[in-house]
């Protein structure tokens, strides 16, 4: 791939050319994995020291009770870890029946919206199978941010700020997150050594201490003092589970995702359905373009909240939805003149944080961790500074809904939206990349995909681009930079098209890792969207 590194969107960031490379939405994460390294280290211990590292100084995206899916290239072949937890034994649609009444999913905040948590379990798995430095090694950087502190950026400090009136009555929120009675200002010196603690106790465990020892104990505790049903036995039977990730090919490139319980699959399916369209032959920003790319997403979604559940739940397999005729029926219900609003088809036959890192030996990794909803269920264990992510509202409680298989039930893994990507060509990687902000993910992948491979664009010009995101209906909204014959023309089609400029969620963020020129070189094109405090560093 030959790319234009000019950059047509006005952006002040330029690719960093490196052959070693860590890219975060914080610098002091990105730091993190870099000392790991400079250490001796590699890129799957670089990625747990950043992420380690993000958990403290992102605490309005995710946090040590965060869950995790990664994908690691160990320079032969790429394998998958889905790190999301299960529903508590006693989650059933009656216990939430009686203590809510009738509803659709559980609640948004609070113990029952808290399943088990995955990402220390990632950490351990990923250390264990692919590390080279010791484990307790990882976590150096962290435990010293947490307790030297850190001065708290711009758009952390603007999250922060939005979502203190919501979750201050919750279990250990104040405590943990407003130590002077309010969210921090911008610049302001933010200490978590309860999350020092925790660090400690799961470096010096290897993680164990968080599902078996005394944080565990704590966190049962917890949720038992404040009327959850979180239990030891829950915690101690956790596993994360590596998983053969799910690929479709799209203009010679092969997008691989995690298989369901994840969201991923739309992107696939969605690239799936543009291969049948010559999108090189229409303007990158025209309104012909990102019409095609608006309802091959709308047509994707449709299939995947009606199917995607836990994938000993669903009734349709990936590959059935994944399927090259299935897809060719898909896209020819676009209309190149009007949106519409799709139902799901039949396929049967008969708040989050996103790090990449690679190193010049050729390993790479995308890797993902969230609370979900910023900073999730605003539940904070206050002893080892455990914020807790809220998946289980991604539950159904309706037996009546539509998609039956994610109907919430003891040990089950919700619906998730969180989900790296990896793209590789001729069985080489290519690069390792994802784009945060809920179901902005796997829009975020196809947009920026498409504009590598459709239109040359270099992943920080591709990341820095005007972005629309598809929510329900034909309801749309777009940048505030997209052009505005553009969005004229994508409303005069009948797409309700609103332009906003929060770009935190709305636009979700990205990073962006590209193996550069001759496989051999181990060099490294990288890009850290600037929706975010981040960046991305290397030597």
């Amino acid at each position: 791939m030959q790319f234009d590194f000019n950059n047509p969107y006005g952006s002040t960031r330029l690719p960093l050319f490196a052959r070693n490379v860590v890219s975060t939405s914080h610098p002091l994460a990105a730091q993190a994995g870099l000392r790991m390294l400079l250490k001796g280290g590699n890129a799957v211990d670089a990625a747990i020291a950043a992420a380690a590292a993000i958990a403290i100084t992102e605490p309005v995206s995710n946090g040590l009770g965060s869950d995790a899916f990664c994908m690691v290239w160990d320079g032969r072949r790429l394998h998958g870890l889905n790190a999301s937890g299960p529903a508590p034994a006693t989650w059933t649609p009656s216990y939430f029946e009686r203590k809510y009444g009738a509803q659709s999913a559980p609640p948004k905040r609070g113990w029952d919206s808290v399943t088990v948590p995955g990402a220390v379990a990632a950490w351990a798995a990923l250390s264990e199978r692919f590390g080279k430095l010791p484990f307790a090694d990882l976590f150096e950087p962290a435990i010293e941010v947490a307790e030297r502190g850190y001065l708290v950026p711009v758009v952390v400090q603007q999250k922060w700020r939005a979502a203190t009136p919501e979750l201050q009555q919750l279990p250990g929120f104040a405590q943990s997150f407003m130590p002077w009675g309010r969210a921090p200002q911008v610049g302001e010196l933010f200490r978590f050594p309860a999350a020092a603690r925790g660090l400690r106790a799961i470096a010096r465990s290897k993680g164990r201490d968080f599902y078996e020892g005394e944080i565990a104990q704590a966190l049962v505790k917890f949720s038992a003092d404040n009327g959850g049903s979180l239990a030891a036995a829950d915690l101690a039977s956790y596993q994360a589970q590596w998983v053969e990730p799910i690929a479709k090919t799209y203009r010679s490139y092969t997008l691989h995702e995690i298989p369901p319980n994840g969201q991923g699959i739309a992107a696939l399916i969605a690239l799936g359905i543009l291969s049948h369209f010559d999108l090189t032959g229409l303007p990158v920003d025209s309104v012909d373009a990102q019409h095609l790319q608006i309802e091959a997403m709308k047509l994707a979604f449709a299939d995947v909240y009606r199917y995607v559940a836990d994938p000993r739940s669903m009734e349709v397999s990936p590959e059935q939805m994944l399927d090259d005729a299935y897809l060719a029926t898909r896209a020819r219900l676009i209309d190149p003149r009007r949106a519409q609003n799709f139902q799901a088809g039949n396929p049967i036959k008969g708040g989050t944080i996103y790090l990449s890192a690679a190193d010049e030996r050729g390993m790479m990794v995308s890797f993902i961790q969230s609370n979900y909803m910023g900073f999730g269920s605003g539940v904070v264990e206050p002893t080892f500074g455990v914020s807790l992510h809220n998946r289980g509202h991604g539950f159904s409680t309706d037996p009546a809904a539509p998609n039956k298989a994610n109907l919430v039930a003891p040990g089950k893994r919700p619906f998730h939206t969180i989900i790296p990507a990896f793209l590789t060509r001729g069985g080489e990687a290519v690069m390792s990349y994802g784009v945060m902000g809920g179901n902005m993910q796997p829009q975020g992948h196809m947009q920026t995909l498409v504009r590598m491979l459709d239109y040359g664009q270099n992943p920080q010009a591709a990341c820095d681009a005007p972005r629309w995101r598809f929510n329900q209906g034909l309801n749309i909204n777009a940048e505030a930079g997209m052009r505005p014959e553009t969005v004229r023309g994508l409303q005069a089609l009948g797409h309700e098209l609103d332009v906003i400029d929060d770009s935190y969620q709305d636009f979700g963020a990205g990073q962006f890792i590209w193996r550069a020129g001759d496989p051999a070189l181990e060099g490294y094109v990288a890009a850290s969207d600037a929706r975010r405090d981040g960046q991305a560093v290397g030597f």
